[in-house]
């Protein structure tokens, strides 16, 4: 047991997937395979994928065979490790089969790397679900401003498959815990949920699905038309949700296509609005203090004049 080889097996040669990390370490003289400590290496802080699903099995491989793909790495200075940038279930796996060392490639790229590699590796896997990956093409789009047509060569996808993952974005966050929850998490099923005209609609048909077992062609029936059989009308959504802050804004149009100039006017009234309530309470609020400021000054002058009187 004291003399078992943890890590790589010793008849195993540094090895990476070919889709993707031949690519990047290509370009890069300073890409370097090693094995390192275990502890040395921390999870990257923005890892696309929110779980990771059971491991067990994986778990069991890594314990008979090793790691036979290496964790694609960076260095940090500032805190004197190696951070993940690809390979976070291998890492889990290798922690939970209580290896030492892992074999690693090392690569040299600064924090937007990290991130873009990350991303497109997640995505190339194909084992993220489909909140994950639209939400990851999201955030190739909008902080390394991809086209469309871009991250489908990427990826090896058509641009229209890039065009339909990324409008999952515009179901609202509670929508899309529900059917976490209920299991709702095809691809097909879910974009009809996003093409419902409304909030409610989504949980309308949510409900549906759920409570009555409704098949993606029921759904699709359902879809392109209402209870009275006509048609639909599509409505535009908005969605906005920034970076580290903790909240997501959506406003849906009343017709299909809107111009970006459009939303800018929308925005720019819903603004007013808020700055005018925002006007009326305070005025309301200094009002009422000085109310009660002068009923503070009356009240001590009543009261003498009730003393006087007694005496």
């Amino acid at each position: 047991m004291s003399g078992k080889q943890r890590g790589l097996p010793k008849n195993k040669k540094l090895r990476h997937d070919t889709h993707f990390v031949d690519e990047i370490t290509a370009d890069s003289s300073e890409a370097i395979g090693r094995l390192i400590e275990i502890g040395q290496i921390r999870p990257n802080p923005e890892q696309p994928r929110k779980s990771f699903g059971d491991l067990s099995e994986m778990v069991e491989s890594v314990k008979e065979k090793g790691i036979l793909e290496p964790i694609l790495v960076r260095f940090s200075e500032a805190e004197e490790n190696y951070e993940i940038i690809a390979g976070e279930r291998r890492f889990q796996a290798a922690s939970l089969a209580g290896l030492r060392k892992v074999p690693c490639i090392e690569v040299d790229v600064d924090n937007r790397g990290m991130l873009e590699i990350s991303l497109v590796e997640n995505l190339q896997r194909k084992d993220l679900n489909a909140f994950e990956e639209s939400a990851a093409i999201l955030r190739l789009s909008e902080q390394f401003r991809y086209t469309h047509e871009e991250i489908a060569r990427k990826l090896g996808k058509s641009r229209t498959i890039i065009t339909e993952t990324l409008s999952l974005n515009r179901i609202p966050e509670d929508v899309q815990d529900r059917c976490r929850q209920a299991d709702i998490m095809s691809k097909s099923m879910l974009l009809q949920i996003v093409r419902q005209d409304s909030h409610e609609a989504m949980h309308h048909l949510v409900d549906k699905i759920t409570g009555e077992g409704m098949t993606r062609e029921e759904a699709r029936r359902f879809n392109k038309a209402d209870g009275s059989g006509k048609p639909r009308v599509r409505r535009f959504s908005y969605n906005y949700k920034p970076e580290d802050r903790p909240f997501r804004f959506n406003m849906t149009f009343d017709k299909k296509d809107v111009e970006k100039e459009e939303v800018i006017l929308a925005l720019k009234e819903v603004l007013e609005n808020l700055v005018r309530e925002l006007e009326i309470e305070r005025f309301e609020a200094g009002a009422e203090q000085e109310t009660d400021r002068k009923r503070s000054t009356r009240t001590p002058r009543a009261e003498s004049r009730g003393n006087a009187e007694l005496t």
